[in-house]
């Protein structure tokens, strides 16, 4: 009989021990997707800034300037605010990808995301409008 209650008290601690919740931290190496953490990755200013931005430094190639469309690209913002594996996922073609790649490698760092408070390399997609003229 003892054993008996021995072994359901023994029971029930190794299952109290089991419902307690786990507090994990975001590992910082791992590479996030901007939907699952707290804080999304941002310019400077907003995107406001970031419209501006590609506004001022984006040079349509000569053979785009009567194109109209949308260059999609993602990268990979840093815990540091820099942007890494920048890629086109869809161009329009005449140099607009390759030209987006260049005014991303140059914009300044970003404001990184978050997770749990803290920071976290964070997968970012967005589209960059071409209107040639």
């Amino acid at each position: 009989m003892k054993n008996f209650l021995l072994l359901v008290v023994l029971f029930f601690a190794i299952q109290l021990g089991y419902g307690q919740e786990k507090t994990t931290h975001p590992n910082q190496n791992s590479l996030y997707n901007s939907a699952g953490i707290d804080v999304k990755p941002d310019f400077p200013g907003g995107i406001k800034e970031f419209h501006k931005y590609i506004a001022k430094n984006y040079i349509t190639p000569r053979e785009a300037k009567e194109i109209k469309g949308k260059v999609y690209v993602t990268f990979v913002v840093e815990i540091d605010g820099t942007l890494t594996n920048i890629k086109v996922l869809r161009d329009i073609g005449f140099g607009t990808g390759k030209e987006a790649i260049r005014v991303l490698e140059q914009s300044p760092k970003w404001i990184p995301g978050q997770k749990k408070g803290m920071q976290v390399r964070t997968l970012f997609s967005l589209p960059i409008s071409i209107n040639g003229f």
